[in-house]
C-alpha cells in the first residue's frame, strides 16, 4: 500500500485528484451530533437543559498584570 501511494504521490495532477474527491466524498461531521449519536444510542440518556445567566461583554475581558 505505501509503495502505491508514493506512487500516487509522485504524480500531483493524480495526487490532487484523490486528495479532492477524498474530501468530495467523506460524510458530515459535527461534534454536537456524534454527542448526541452517544448519548441516544450508546449511553441511551436525555439531554438536561441549562440556563445561563446574560452575557455581559465587560465581565469577558481579561486583564494582564
Amino acid at each position: 500500500c505505501q509503495e502505491g501511494v508514493g506512487r500516487a504521490y509522485q504524480d500531483q495532477e493524480h495526487w490532487s485528484r484523490l486528495a479532492i474527491l477524498n474530501v468530495a466524498r467523506m460524510g458530515k461531521f459535527s461534534s454536537d451530533r456524534s454527542i448526541r449519536e452517544y448519548c441516544e444510542e450508546i449511553w441511551r440518556v436525555q439531554p438536561v437543559k441549562i440556563e445561563l445567566p446574560d452575557y455581559i461583554q465587560a465581565n469577558a475581558s481579561l486583564s494582564v498584570n
